[in-house]
């Protein structure tokens, strides 16, 4: 299998010093994530973003023998071994950018000095999920859309205001008009998505500072079923956000961006003292 990711992977990276790794959602490209992170490094120096295109998604092609999460997951290990070799970094990935940092996690734990999962899939064949829920909905912005774009915010929000919509087509619709729909609807997401062994099933603990931010009204990851990561994490903070589905970072940013910062704290805490011995 080819490890080539050169002419396959696209990305932006930021600044200088500690690497974090970020891995976006289905359907969308780096920039979803960029621009609610972004901004907490406006004071916060020392620190290397690198904001990854998923292989089918943004400028990332997505190459023939390309069929599984276990390829995709192949690509992103090879292009980090290239780009960041050896070098030790902080992860953090949202819904299946989540699922494929678990598989990062899985093969490069030793070199982690922080991890963040936001609404993340899990490995699970069935997930168990809350009701549909829709707190705020102005029909009339709603009415005005593009079919397509209507049917995808509807999907994704459970907060359908006006504000929200402009983040939405600032933030997530640019990468889904970008996205390789062709590969999205193939048999990978009925016969390639999940990896042949969980990638949290292990009894070795993660000591260093982890976050989980999870939607109490998420219908498409849900909340429940992710209590059993908590064993395997003795320093991490885990919340569960009411008010908000599947799209913390757009409904809570303000909240998501503040829980973020104080995992960015005790990440520059967690690398201070162990460079101290």
């Amino acid at each position: 299998m080819a490890s080539n990711w050169k002419d396959t992977i696209s990305y932006a990276s930021y600044g200088e010093g500690k690497p974090l790794v970020v891995l976006h959602a289905l359907g969308t490209d780096h920039r979803a994530m960029q621009a609610w992170m972004e901004p907490l490094f406006a004071n916060r120096p020392g620190w290397q973003r690198i904001y990854i295109d998923l292989p089918a998604h943004g400028h990332s092609h997505v190459k023939e023998w390309v069929t599984t999460s276990e390829d995709i997951l192949h690509v992103i290990l090879g292009f980090l071994d290239d780009f960041i070799p050896e070098k030790r970094f902080t992860l953090a990935g949202k819904s299946y950018g989540g699922y494929i940092a678990q598989g990062i996690y899985a093969k490069r734990k030793e070199l982690l000095d922080g991890f963040f999962l936001l609404a993340p899939a899990l490995h699970l064949q069935k997930r168990t999920l809350p009701d549909k829920t829709i707190l705020r909905q102005d029909e009339e912005m709603l009415h005005d859309l593009h079919p397509d774009i209507r049917t995808a915010f509807e999907t994704l929000m459970v907060v359908q205001t006006r504000e929200n919509l402009t983040r939405f087509l600032e933030e997530v619709q640019p990468g889904r008009l970008l996205a390789d729909r062709d590969f999205l609807t193939s048999e990978w997401r009925t016969k390639g998505y999940f990896f042949s062994l969980d990638p949290l099933d292990s009894t070795s603990l993660f000591t260093a500072p982890t976050l989980f931010l999870l939607g109490r009204q998420d219908a498409i990851c849900g909340y429940s079923d992710h209590w059993s990561m908590l064993e395997h994490f003795p320093h991490a903070t885990f919340s569960i956000l009411d008010s908000v589905g599947h799209m913390l970072e757009i409904e809570k940013r303000q909240l998501v961006q503040t829980l973020c910062g104080d995992w960015l704290d005790r990440v520059e805490h967690f690398v201070q003292k162990n460079s101290l011995g």
